[in-house]
Formats: C-alpha cells, sequence, structure tokens
C-alpha cells in the first residue's frame, strides 16, 4: 500500500548548516519512527517557509542515502503571521501498516504545528 507521511521540523536560522542538519533530523525521524528503508520511499516533497532560502533541504536526504527517490523542494505559501523558518515534507511510501499507524512527525518548534499528531 501506498501510505503518505508529513513532517516539519523548526531550524534555528537562514543558513545551509541549520537547514541540512533540521531536514536530515527530520527525515531520520519519519524513518526510524515508521521502520522504513530507502527501498520504501516513492518520493518527497520538501517545501520550506519564504524566509529558508540558504540551501535546498533535498539535499539533507540525497546526503543520508536518498540517491534513486525522487525529491523536490518548494516554497510555503507566505501567509501572514505563520510559524518561520519551518521545512515541510510530505513523503510516499510502500508500507504494509494501517494509515491509523503512520507516524507523523513534528519536531522543534514546529510540533506546534500539529498537537494532535505531533510526537
Amino acid at each position: 500500500m501506498v501510505r503518505a507521511i508529513r513532517g516539519a521540523v523548526q531550524v534555528d536560522a537562514n543558513e545551509r548548516d541549520a537547514i541540512l542538519d533540521g531536514a536530515a533530523e527530520l527525515v531520520n525521524a519519519v524513518m526510524n519512527r515508521n521502520d522504513l528503508t530507502t527501498d520504501d520511499v516513492i518520493s518527497v516533497l520538501f517545501t520550506v517557509t519564504p524566509d529558508l532560502t540558504a540551501e535546498f533541504p533535498a539535499l539533507a536526504a540525497r546526503k543520508i542515502g536518498f540517491h534513486d527517490v525522487p525529491l523536490i523542494c518548494a516554497t510555503e505559501i507566505p501567509v501572514p503571521g505563520a510559524m518561520p523558518r519551518v521545512v515541510r515534507l510530505l513523503a510516499h511510501v510502500e508500507s504494509t501498516r494501517p494509515r491509523s499507524e503512520i507516524q507523523h512527525v513534528y519536531l522543534r518548534g514546529a510540533a506546534a504545528l500539529r498537537l494532535d499528531i505531533a510526537q
């Protein structure tokens, strides 16, 4: 079955290392909490808030082994008052888990975005 997994992390600054570290932490948490390997991942869409321009978060996934997984990055719409410095992902994966057992991951300050499902 194909499942979708959401996640987000708030990073400390619009700096290359901060974006890469946050994105890697997010990807690793999604993979670990859902018992996934890169072979299970169909594709990942990353988005960033408009204030994050120093690096593509997909590069973090490439650096941790997502060599043949389709990845793409986009910018979130600039909603006034939205939380700043957020990297989000939507991963499409193959999993036998029922939808109710999928672990969505919200880290650091981004946990406030989805208190109902944040881990």
